[in-house]
């Protein structure tokens, strides 16, 4: 990965290049930013530039040994931890076992999230991924030795928010005493679920969300889709590119019709508990990050509804069903509930991140969604 392909972020961009020409080059950072934001792009473009033989004014030569080799995460001194979980393919729950399918996965998706992760790996039902004690200390032991080739040994850290105590604790002292030349690039989308002590001993690299400009330009050059569309994707994803590219693919549009059949089934109430059932069913099977997902898209449908009910429709950026849904559902739900549902969702997806049980959290909601839906 190399800074020119990662769209905007010029600014961010700059001070990381700059960090290494001045040689004040933390050995610990936090790159942390929202789902489908750069953070992962930006710490594998860093890693390439920090070793790279040839550093150009702005960016890695992508000519010399190291960069193709970084090219192809392949890299003998540049070491990765990220979640994973047994597989039916895959035994073994180390990163090491993975590494096949995660160069795949980076090539194909740089910008994808713990949940399309697991779903590529092919980790079935609500399994989550985690990283082990003994993955922390079998990486330790690898970077504790002398570098192979660059200039400095680094180990990117995916998603540490999922480290468990035991892991936590063997990463954090040789954070506190760290090999010399050896850079720590740890990669998250909540800073607040990891220990103080992890990130009281890290730079922390905040990785603002894509603009809608930057997000509609980089999908009309990467797959030459039309410029409406692009803005309408754009608009959508919020920010989150990997949700992008799936949605002008014509991958990712799943949501709405789940979110508009669960809707008719809450609207009806009672008499649809059954499909409520079934659904919260459904729902408990995802696995998490898909589950905070479709929150996600439902607290963004009803925010559009709550704008086109105060008559600013013209920030609704809808198109097709999703507009004819919002247009439509709009004159049956009373305004002032409107506070109250998204208040609802968002209870939802704290317990979510909590663990509490997906099939509780989707039927309890959809209970009290009946009775907020009806007039």
């Amino acid at each position: 990965m190399f800074f020119r392909e990662v769209p905007g972020l010029s600014d961010l961009k700059n001070t990381l290049i700059q960090s290494v020409k001045s040689q004040h080059v933390a050995h610990a950072q936090l790159f942390h930013g929202p789902l489908g934001s750069g953070n992962l792009a930006l710490a594998l473009a860093y890693a390439t530039y920090l070793n790279c033989e040839d550093r150009q004014e702005d960016d890695s030569c992508g000519r010399c040994a190291s960069c193709v080799k970084m090219k192809k995460l392949a890299h003998p001194d540049v070491h990765y931890i990220f979640p994973v979980a047994v597989t039916k393919k895959i035994k073994d729950n180390e990163s090491d076992a993975f590494m096949p399918l995660w160069r795949e996965f980076i090539d194909a998706h740089p910008f994808g999230t713990l949940s399309d992760w697991l779903t590529f790996i092919g980790v079935e039902g609500n399994r989550q991924g985690n990283i082990s004690a003994e993955e922390a200390r079998n990486v330790i032991r690898k970077i504790s030795l002398k570098a192979y080739e660059g200039e400095y040994k680094i180990l990117i850290l995916w998603q540490p928010e999922l480290l468990n105590v035991y892991s936590a604790n063997a990463l954090l002292k040789i954070l506190e005493e760290p090999p010399a030349k050896t850079i720590f690039l740890l990669v998250c989308t909540d800073a607040n679920r990891l220990l103080t002590t992890i990130i009281s001993r890290t730079q922390r690299i905040g990785v603002p969300a894509f603009t809608e400009t930057e997000v509609s330009s980089y999908i009309q050059q990467k797959l030459g889709t039309e410029e409406k569309q692009a803005r309408h994707v754009a608009y959508l994803s919020e920010g989150n590119l990997g949700y992008a590219l799936e949605l002008a693919k014509g991958e990712g549009n799943e949501q709405h019709p789940w979110f508009a059949q669960w809707m008719r089934h809450c609207y009806r109430g009672i008499p649809a508990f059954g499909d409520m059932l079934k659904m919260a069913d459904e729902f408990d099977s995802q696995p998490k990050e898909q589950q905070k997902g479709m929150m996600e898209y439902s607290l963004s449908v009803f925010r559009d509804l709550m704008l086109w009910q105060n008559g600013v429709e013209a920030l609704v950026r809808l198109e097709g069903d999703e507009l004819t849904f919002v247009q439509n559902f709009s004159k049956v739900i009373p305004p002032e509930r409107l506070p109250l549902i998204t208040e609802e969702l968002n209870t939802a997806f704290f317990q979510l991140e909590r663990n509490v049980r997906a099939k509780m959290i989707f039927l309890d909601l959809s209970l009290t969604l009946a009775k907020l839906l009806r007039k």
